[in-house]
């Protein structure tokens, strides 16, 4: 029986994916004025409230369709209410954080830009490879910052995980094996509006997917696919997705909303197998585990807890009072990895074979 050890956490090496969030660049800066385009019971629950605790970040304003959900949104965090589209005329805001429907990221995010406001849009950053290409390529032509919120890319495992990689400790790499479902969701939920971009894949496979590109690099492709669709409309209800790097790494991705709650991968080398759990949701106070398989033994390392969420925010205005977005390196790779996990995104569509179910 292989023998279990529990050591610190590795050194951190050089991360695979963007540069490390940068949280003291612009100390004593002002905060940056948000305003929050969108209602959602997610902006609600998480990002809101720790957008007000966040030193770097100053919630200004929520602007809305309702004006009565925008209100009491107003009035619990203490701000100004005001429609989606008198939001970004104001000139009280220096970014916008979109929490609407996939469907609305891509045209929104470009109306923000070209109201000159930096953008922090939640994933997906569009509903397609061509419409991401286009808010990323607005963006660079206005030199402002435009980030996906996915909060688990600023959670410090990942890095561990890097270094691991970096340091020679799984050997060469074979095979990264990533994991998103949880159970079926309120009937009510866009999530199963596909007009407003819903479905698994946007919705929950876009994790391991863009968990991929951080770990294995730009180039990865497609090799086949499939997914379990409504009857009633074709909706995806989950599916399953093969990849391949260009260094000859294989991928398997799975993802749905009619699982047990799962979140996790896993990256198998020649000499040692990682595995990763809690990966995309991690709460506050989880200090998270990695699990290094050998022939001989099994190390555990356990890793402070960290809030991704705050993180997110704070690297976010980390990069806004830095400047030069479209010619700094780290913010580069931000929007590159968006597009190449939008590519992704729809060569599953394109080639997943899809299996009719009642849902």
């Amino acid at each position: 029986m292989p023998a279990q050890r529990t050591t610190p956490p590795p050194q951190l090496a050089a991360r695979s994916g963007p540069a490390p969030d940068r949280d003291d660049a612009g100390a004593g800066a002002k905060p940056v004025r948000f305003g929050a385009l969108g209602t959602s019971s997610f902006g609600w629950r998480r990002v809101l409230p720790a957008m007000s605790d966040c030193p770097q970040t100053e919630l200004v304003a929520v602007g809305g369709r309702s004006p009565e959900r925008t209100q009491r949104f107003a009035d619990r965090f203490g701000c100004a209410a005001a429609s989606t589209e008198a939001l970004l005329e104001r000139d009280d805001i220096d970014a916008v954080y979109i929490s609407l429907p996939p469907s609305l990221h891509g045209e929104w995010a470009a109306r923000a830009l070209h109201a000159g406001k930096h953008v922090l849009v939640e994933k997906p950053i569009a509903t397609t490879a061509d419409e991401a290409r286009a808010v990323v390529a607005l963006a660079e032509s206005r030199d402002l910052v435009l980030r996906e919120n996915f909060m688990f890319l600023h959670h410090p495992q990942h890095d561990a995980v890097a270094a691991m990689i970096a340091e020679g400790r799984l050997g060469g790499l074979r095979s990264f094996r990533g994991a998103f479902c949880f159970p079926p969701l309120p009937a009510q939920d866009i999530r199963y509006v596909p007009g407003l971009g819903g479905g698994a894949l946007l919705d929950a496979g876009v994790y391991p997917l863009r968990a991929a590109v951080l770990l294995l690099g730009p180039g990865l492709r497609v090799a086949g696919a499939t997914t379990r669709v409504r009857r009633s409309d074709g909706l995806d209800l989950s599916g399953q997705a093969l990849l391949v790097s260009p260094s000859g790494v294989l991928a398997s991705v799975e993802f749905g909303f009619e699982h047990t709650y799962g979140s996790c991968y896993s990256l198998w080398g020649a000499g040692a197998k990682v595995t990763v759990d809690r990966a995309f949701t991690p709460p506050a106070g989880y200090q998270p585990e990695l699990v290094l398989e050998e022939q001989d033994h099994v190390e555990k390392f356990t890793l402070p807890a960290a809030d991704q969420l705050s993180r997110s925010l704070a690297g976010f205005a980390a990069a806004v009072a830095a400047g030069g977005a479209a010619a700094d390196p780290g913010e580069a790779r931000w929007r590159q990895d968006a597009i190449a996990t939008m590519e992704l995104v729809d060569a599953v569509r394109a080639q997943a074979v899809p299996v009719t179910v009642e849902g």
